[in-house]
């Protein structure tokens, strides 16, 4: 069982829902999202991983056309 299903709060700060995914806080904190802590996952909550989602839609696209052979 995962901290998720045990239902840790979404890392970025001033935010205190519950989290649904786990995401590396790296790419997190690249996508300009500001989470709090400096722990090496970061926890979002439906709100932010939209956001995060939304975020990094341009970068996922360009990874695809640069393997896609």
């Amino acid at each position: 069982m995962g901290r998720v299903a045990k239902g840790v709060k979404c890392s970025v700060s001033g935010c205190g829902k519950e989290a649904i995914r786990s995401l590396p806080a790296t790419k997190v904190k690249s996508a300009g999202l500001n989470i709090g802590s400096s722990e090496r996952r970061a926890y979002l909550c439906k709100e932010h991983y939209k956001e995060y989602k939304k975020r990094t839609k341009k970068e996922k696209k360009v990874e695809q056309w640069r393997y896609k052979g």
